[in-house]
């Protein structure tokens, strides 16, 4: 989603302006701009497009000045064009925004009512307008700002400059990120502490409804009321490299070769090999009286919950709910009393996630929350917090973030069958013991990354790709068929194998490739009979499986990838390296872009 930067500084900004927005490309943006204070005049420059093109028009026409605000727009109200691009600015007032303005028509109304002439088709530049009438009429920006935060409905961060105060900035959130940084005679405001990682690493978290006046001093925060209130500086831990490639050619291919290294780091905070038992951090509820769980999330995290489920019910005997987390509060869920309200979110900031948990909250659910970003909005109104020791994910279609969700998950789920008597010393030995290879086994799916490359050309051609799976492995054919959707444009579908016949089926023709991942054992008979209802009508297969599963159904494919022999409690873990590679190399053959695929943003903080 729309990224924000701002800097009160005490040397020119621009450069670390764009440099900023740079490191926040992976959220996803149509367009970009910037806005400095410089001799008495807001210098605003806009660009449609990549950050490249902003950069294009900075050289030809420079943005002077030592404070400023910066922004990344994904595009919500009207098209990515410059004109709609951030910052939106009146003669007194320039801001950025990211979050949506609910009631925007009806102020927008208002000013036009009054005279105003609005150039964008945005909702964010109805605030410009309404700070910079409070402005002109007397109102200092702190005034300004008072009063008009009250009257704007929906989730925003906004980052606001003043012409006629060249020495401060204000920000202020509801519902979507901002932080506060702290540097040597600066002061900087940001999405998150990676877009502030070159510039600090001592940050402040606004809660929800601060505000936040910035000067070169520091800052003073106030809380929705407009009382003065602390927040705590901490050590953000953010790395500048994070957004570094190295030798590789996508941040995806880079994401998905740390896989090993991030669920091992993952692992071993939530295993303890001296004695091959779970270990989760404290917490102050007794979950072994835990009566149903209830995972909330949305894309990859929503699949990742998925096999949770298979994992929750068998071990721990827990009924478990899952749901879109867009879908979610509005079917008026049952939540029963004494239950754990799960939520799956590599941000930690995915505006209906987060609103799930609220709501959760409010029924007197435990709140458990699985999250890449131990200080985000969820981490913090958490009873029970889960990271995932991920570290920071550039590209946009999530890969190590979700082998990392499904190791807390599968931790979790021991964790919860121990503590309720439901599995014994020696299975909870062999179920660590199996989590801990998941590492070597990943490393050694990696090692088929060159096959996969070489018949990625086979699908690259395809307009639509059907995956299949059964157990915990359907939900990783839909994860499979989300990556190729995301980042090649090929139309790709994932289903439950047995279901194929009752309906799927029909699209199968030998136009039509099938991705069926079947690791052998106790489903693998059954998969292989689906396999052949595809091959009798002309489809085209690719064969996901090990070595003893190939060397039984891999005769005749299209196209065979084989995996280390795993037990069934990793397959989820290492089938999704696969999945991942097939996507990454046909996007490749295909020209696509890999790591900011169109139309799509990495932390959505709206609904």
């Amino acid at each position: 989603m729309c990224g924000i930067i701002g800097i009160v500084g005490k040397e020119a900004v621009a450069e670390r302006l764009v440099d900023g927005l740079r490191r926040m490309e992976y959220r996803g943006y149509d367009s970009a701009g910037i806005c400095t204070v410089h001799d008495g005049t807001l210098v605003r420059r806009r660009a449609e497009g990549k950050l490249a093109n902003l950069a294009n028009v900075l050289a030809k026409d420079p943005a002077d000045g030592d404070v400023g605000i910066a922004h990344t727009r994904w595009a919500t109200h009207g098209a990515p064009t410059a004109k709609n691009a951030h910052p939106h600015a009146t003669d007194h007032v320039a801001l950025v925004h990211n979050g949506i303005i609910e009631n925007f028509r009806e102020l927008k109304a208002e000013l036009t009512a009054a005279g105003r002439t609005l150039e964008s088709d945005t909702d964010s530049e109805v605030v410009a307008h309404l700070v910079s009438l409070q402005v002109e009429g007397g109102a200092s920006p702190q005034d300004a700002v008072r009063e008009v935060l009250p009257r704007l409905r929906g989730a925003f961060a906004l980052a606001i400059a003043f012409r006629d105060y060249p020495d401060l900035l204000i920000g202020a959130r509801r519902g979507s990120p901002l932080v506060v940084g702290f540097g040597d005679g600066e002061t900087y405001l940001g999405s998150d502490a990676l877009a502030l990682a070159q510039l600090t690493q001592r940050i402040a978290y606004l809660e929800e409804g601060d505000w936040v006046v910035v000067t070169r001093d520091g800052a003073e925060i106030y809380d929705e009321l407009g009382d003065l209130v602390e927040r705590p500086i901490q050590l953000s831990g953010a790395s500048a490299a994070a957004v570094e490639k190295g030798n590789y050619r996508h941040f995806m291919q880079k994401e998905i070769f740390e896989q090993p290294t991030v669920v091992a780091q993952t692992l071993g905070s939530y295993l303890r090999q001296s004695d091959n038992s779970v270990a989760l951090p404290q917490f102050d509820f007794d979950i072994s009286a835990v009566k149903r769980v209830t995972i909330v999330a949305c894309g990859t995290s929503y699949y990742a919950g998925m096999v949770a489920k298979y994992w929750f019910e068998q071990f721990a005997r827990v009924p478990v709910d899952i749901d879109f987390a867009s879908e979610f509060r509005y079917r008026e869920p049952v939540l029963e009393e004494g239950g754990l309200a799960l939520f799956i979110s590599q941000s930690g900031e995915t505006a209906d996630t987060l609103a799930a948990l609220r709501h959760c909250k409010a029924e007197g659910q435990t709140i458990g929350v699985v999250v890449n970003v131990p200080t985000s909005s969820m981490a913090r109104e958490a009873d029970l917090l889960l990271p995932t020791h991920a570290g920071p994910e550039i590209g946009v279609a999530s890969t190590k973030a979700f082998t990392c969700q499904l190791a807390v998950l599968a931790a979790l789920a021991a964790h919860m069958a121990v503590r309720k008597g439901l599995m014994s010393r020696a299975d909870e030995q062999e179920v660590v013991a199996h989590l801990l290879e998941a590492p070597a086994a990943l490393n050694a799916a990696l090692d088929h990354d060159d096959d996969i490359a070489a018949m990625a050309h086979l699908i690259a051609p395809a307009r639509d790709v059907l995956y299949l799976g059964r157990g915990p492995d359907y939900p990783l054919a839909m994860e499979g068929a989300l990556k190729l959707k995301e980042i090649s444009y090929i139309h790709a579908e994932g289903y439950a194998s047995g279901e194929m016949k009752h309906g799927p089926i029909a699209l199968i023709d030998e136009a039509v490739p099938v991705i069926v991942l079947a690791p052998s054992g106790p489903l693998f008979e059954k998969t292989v009979s689906n396999m052949e209802e595809v091959r009798a009508r002309g489809g085209k297969i690719v064969l996901i499986s090990d070595a003893k599963g190939l060397e039984e159904a891999g005769e005749g494919c299209l196209a065979t990838i084989e995996m280390p022999r795993v037990h069934p409690l990793i397959a989820p873990l290492v089938y999704a390296i696969p999945v991942q590679l097939l996507a990454y190399h046909v996007a490749c053959v295909k020209g696509t872009d890999v790591d900011q695929p169109r139309n799509l943003a990495k932390s959505v903080t709206v609904e």
